[in-house]
């Protein structure tokens, strides 16, 4: 049965997928994008493209089956400035609030609202294994993860089905952590990031795409973690992929160079999180790429 499905952040590398596979299901997919041009040239089969700055910008989502909310400014785009962190923080926080402020406008309300977030919420744990039960972190994407979360969850109080991805770190041969690694071990300088002792929680694209649309089609709610049951440290992953690429993983990148280009961005990306999936596998979700090994080569020989 066709479904009537509004995405936004539909220009970025999850939502890109996301709406191709929506649409080749079947369904209607429309979009809300910041760039409408833009979102035209990437998206050219949506139904309809839609502005932010819509006159009457609730009636996107009347008689919508679900809302997939994924925009928020790329955390690993630029150097964490004070301005930027602002942009991280207010480009997740305004837009989810305008969402379900316009939700209470309806009057045919949409039957599930699905929102993005990160395992970055749980802050630099080390070698704890992480649940959706494990407490929160405290450092700067914790909090905004937490306030995320906290207004997604605000649609749960209109009657809305509501789910919160807090997605891994996503492998993709288009965009993400794996895109940027690979030039470097073409080149023959590939290495892990920091002291490679730190946990990588991966998740392949395809994983994460059908993770939304198993919150789509099932009738489930609250937080989930969106990773592969099998997180492995940054060194073995970057063994992982040396070995797939025929390249070696001898150079470390220090934390101190990733603090040049990243700034404060660097603890993000030097965190450690060992994180299980445990209620999407409690809800018999079926995980396509559980070994590391072969979603790297399915990845590269696409």
């Amino acid at each position: 049965m066709q479904k009537k499905i509004v995405v936004t952040g539909a220009t970025g590398l999850v939502g890109k997928k996301l709406c191709e596979i929506l649409k080749s299901r079947g369904d209607k997919v429309c979009v809300v994008s910041q760039n409408k041009d833009e979102a035209k040239k990437i998206i050219p089969f949506a139904n309809n493209i839609y502005s932010w700055k819509e006159k009457n910008f609730h009636e996107i989502f009347e008689n919508v089956d679900s809302v997939i909310h994924l925009s928020g400014a790329n955390i690993g785009a630029k150097r964490w400035s004070d301005s930027y962190k602002e942009k991280i923080l207010s480009s997740r926080i305004v837009t989810t609030k305008l969402i379900v402020s316009s939700f209470k406008k309806l009057s045919q309300k949409p039957k599930s609202f699905i929102g993005a977030s990160a395992i970055g919420i749980y802050g630099d744990r080390g070698d704890e294994l992480l649940t959706e039960n494990s407490s929160l972190g405290s450092d700067f994407l914790a909090d905004v993860c937490k306030e995320w979360e906290s207004e997604t969850e605000k649609a749960s109080e209109l009657g809305i089905r509501t789910c919160s991805m807090r997605t891994g770190i996503v492998l993709s041969n288009e965009e993400g952590a794996m895109k940027k690694m690979l030039l470097p071990f073409k080149l023959f300088v590939g290495g892990p990031l920091g002291n490679g002792k730190q946990y990588f929680s991966w998740v392949h694209i395809d994983d994460v795409v059908n993770g939304y649309l198993f919150c789509i089609d099932n009738n489930v709610n609250g937080k989930f973690n969106l990773a592969s049951p099998n997180p492995v440290t940054m060194k073995e992953f970057a063994k992982t992929l040396g070995i797939e690429m025929k390249r070696p993983a001898l150079f470390n990148v220090p934390k101190f160079a990733l603090q040049l280009i990243l700034g404060e961005g660097a603890d993000a990306v030097l965190a450690s999180q060992k994180i299980k999936p445990e209620r999407l596998l409690n809800e018999k979700f079926q995980f396509k790429f559980l070994n590391l090994q072969k979603a790297i080569k399915n990845l590269l020989h696409k």
